[in-house]
């Protein structure tokens, strides 16, 4: 019969084999799938994790005693195999004993430690030891080696290389030699090594890339810092790159910082949260069960709470610092003693900064963190497919979203062909989010992707789904910023008016009515549910007024409310407005210029995006022709409250036209955008610009296109419709 705690461990095993396979099922744009079988399969509770291997051919291991005056031939030996005849191997032990004890003998006072400074009557060395990387990180000597595999995942402590020799006994040596060889003997064959130290000189890199085993570098700071959320996001990308690129032998990640506590526990927490379905306290658990005792720097758990949005529990208690890393924390006057990792540089985050005040919101402000290049690469790949372009890889990506087109009188005629509905345009910043398990991803105008923490749970089927997020979700919005009349506090909210994939699955050729239906029914309402009964999910400690901004469904009105949106709604809006936007109901979605989305602006408000530059106090205004820069001889802009137009240079500025001045007018720079309007887009605003069509226009056409018949029979069924929505939810 089982022991408890083995049946315990054996149950998380299957979990975590169940998750990881799971959620690597779901990544479509990783390559290749991990296997998983026999995972955990090896009996550890036997074992000691933290074992020397056994004696390699030619090593001796022997156990060093301080009592006095005792020489070295109390040593005792433990290879049983050593022969009678010294070693040179054998020679350089005797002799570092003999310089130890004869340290002791002239110096009895002192407290001798392999953290201590070397003999000084010993020249060489004393000259070698007292070499910077020679010195070992406090607490290392007693700091366990290593933990229990996490999944894939083994945390360790810094392997030291043979420079560190001279100052670690042979049986406390662990370097990648004892490494390798320890991992073996549990089973596990080691693939990459992900070293999140701030430091170079613990190891040399070519000691693994000889045994075929990859080794990353995420440099981090140890001391009063988390790890950014950009190196975060480098390791869980490292990781799940690794794991969906085996094929059907299972190796495995060696995830060190100096003592492999606390940023190694920091990442892997990272990694367990963005790839199951667990809290921040089960996932915090997870690793203090596999490494002993887990973080025990209060800042750090309470940095993974803050970020995922949750509430830590009351029954959360940060555990004390271990004994090993204590004894080592001050040196003989009291001072803290600096590891090697606490210098400057390295990826970090003062944790002081995050309990700033919060600035005024603005739409120039940058959202999201920075992923890995590769990793953008392939969620750009994903767009283009979802969006069915093609040409991917020809030289620079653009930005894919469906772009309006402006209004003008040959585009009004558009009104009478098609069905539409209308919405407003709000003055915002145009994002696409691309939605996974791991991560939402912000898609600005430049193509490029920053990850946010938000939560998306799918709709609750019979099928019992409710506990899975959104994986592979595509959507096209905008980010406004709402200002409360009364309090003036800010909001940020992301208006979403599109959908084209959900979970993997591309929409982009059904109707736009279909896909707006379902962005209600599929992302916003299963938000709204979760969020209204957290306190009965499964994870009710999670947290959605903490998340970076608010979500909400743009909407969308019938022709004939046209007046009531220009005339009630518009001016009542808490951000600003600039105009309407008329949207073929029955429409796929058209990536890039979609000539039947229209765009109507008010008059005053029509514009054009230049790069301006300046040389020589010469003004150049520049558009897109062919992916090329043309010169817009003779245009002359003018600068507001007399600013320096030097400033401006090199920058996209949104400019309006001013027909009295003959002149362009600076509207704003648009830091949101990489390069100018094409010369064909200006083209199409000024025809908007001549054709004048002003708000009395827009609504006397309208009033007279919803008395066609393709108008008024649509329009009354679907007010029916609606009606009889309204009455059934009252009821």
């Amino acid at each position: 019969m089982k022991h408890n705690s083995e049946i315990i461990r054996s149950r998380n095993t299957g979990l975590l084999q169940e998750l990881f396979a799971d959620y690597l099922k779901f990544q479509p744009f990783l390559f290749l799938s991990m296997d998983l079988n026999g995972m955990g399969s090896m009996d550890l509770n036997g074992m000691d994790l933290n074992a020397i291997p056994e004696p390699e051919e030619d090593e001796v291991f022997y156990q060093p005693n301080f009592e006095e005056d005792h020489g070295p031939e109390e040593q005792i030996e433990y290879n049983e195999h050593s022969e009678h005849g010294e070693s040179a191997v054998e020679i350089s032990r005797r002799e570092r004993e003999e310089r130890i004890q004869r340290r002791k003998r002239q110096h009895p006072n002192e407290q001798l430690s392999y953290l201590s400074q070397p003999p000084p009557h010993d020249d060489g060395y004393q000259m070698k030891k007292q070499r910077p990387h020679n010195k070992l990180p406090p607490g290392w000597l007693d700091c366990p080696a290593f933990g229990q595999e996490i999944g894939c995942l083994v945390p360790s402590k810094v392997p030291l290389g043979e420079s560190f020799n001279d100052c670690i006994l042979p049986g406390k040596r662990y370097s990648s030699t004892q490494v390798i060889h320890q991992q073996r003997v549990l089973g596990r064959k080691l693939g990459l090594l992900i070293d999140l130290t701030n430091s170079n000189r613990y190891y040399s890199t070519n000691d693994w890339k000889s045994e075929d085993i990859k080794h990353v570098k995420i440099p981090c700071k140890g001391r009063d810092s988390v790890p950014e959320n950009e190196a975060v996001n480098a390791f869980v990308f490292e990781v799940s790159q690794f794991l969906a690129r085996q094929k059907h032998s299972k190796k495995y990640i060696l995830v060190h910082c100096t003592h492999g506590h606390n940023r190694t526990g920091y990442m892997i927490v990272h990694f367990l949260m963005r790839t199951l379905p667990i809290s921040v306290t089960q996932a915090i658990k997870m690793f203090a069960d596999a490494r002993p005792p887990g973080i025990y720097k209060p800042d750090y758990i309470d940095a993974l709470y803050s970020f995922y949005h949750e509430k830590k529990p009351e029954m959360v208690v940060c555990p004390p610092t271990p004994e090993w890393k204590r004894s080592s924390e001050f040196d003989l006057n009291g001072d803290a003693m600096p590891d090697d990792d606490d210098g400057d540089g390295g990826s970090t985050v003062p944790l002081q900064e995050s309990h700033e005040t919060q600035l005024a919101m603005t739409n120039d402000d940058i959202l999201g963190d920075d992923i890995p290049k590769d990793q953008q690469q392939t969620l750009q790949l994903f767009c283009h497919q979802s969006l069915k372009l093609s040409g991917w890889g020809r030289g620079i990506q653009q930005f894919p979203g469906s772009h309006p087109v402006s209004l003008n009188r040959d585009k009004l005629q558009l009104l009478r062909q098609r069905y539409y509905y209308a919405t407003w345009k709000a003055d915002g910043t145009r994002y696409m989010m691309l939605i996974t398990m791991d991560g939402c991803y912000l898609i600005d105008r430049h193509f490029h992707f920053r990850r946010v923490q938000m939560r998306f749970p799918c709709r609750q089927t019979n099928e019992g789904s409710a506990e899975k997020v959104h994986h592979f979700t595509l959507l096209d919005g905008e980010m406004i910023i709402d200002t409360v009349p009364d309090s003036r506090k800010q909001e940020r909210r992301y208006l979403i008016y599109d959908m084209m994939a959900i979970n993997s699955v591309s929409i982009v050729e059904r109707p736009f009515y279909e896909r707006w239906k379902m962005l209600e029914k599929e992302v916003i309402e299963p938000r709204n549910i979760e969020r209204q009964n957290i306190y009965q999910s499964k994870n009710p400690y999670y947290r959605y007024d903490m998340e970076p901004f608010r979500v909400r469904r743009k909407d969308f009105w019938l022709l004939s409310t046209v007046t009531k949106l220009l005339k009630g709604f518009i001016p009542k809006l808490s951000h600003a407005a600039d105009g309407l936007i008329f949207q073929g109901w029955d429409d796929p979605y058209v990536p890039r210029t979609h000539e039947g989305l229209l765009k109507w602006k008010y008059p005053e408000l029509n514009s054009v995006d230049f790069l301006f530059e300046m040389v020589d106090s010469r003004q150049s205004l520049y558009l897109y022709e062919r992916g090329k820069k043309k010169l817009m001889e003779g245009s002359r802009v003018v600068f507001p409250d007399g600013s320096d137009p030097t400033s401006y240079s090199g920058k996209i500025v949104e400019c309006s036209w001013d027909s009295e001045e003959d002149v362009w007018m600076c509207m704003r720079i648009r830091p949101d955008k990489g390069t100018p309007n094409e010369f064909n887009t200006y083209k199409k605003v000024m025809r908007s610009i001549r054709d004048n069509i002003t708000e009395e226009v827009v609504l006397d056409e309208i009033n007279e296109i919803i008395r066609l018949p393709m108008y008024a029979d649509r329009i009354q069924n679907e007010s029916k419709a609606h009606q009889h929505l309204n009455s059934s939810r009252r009821r």
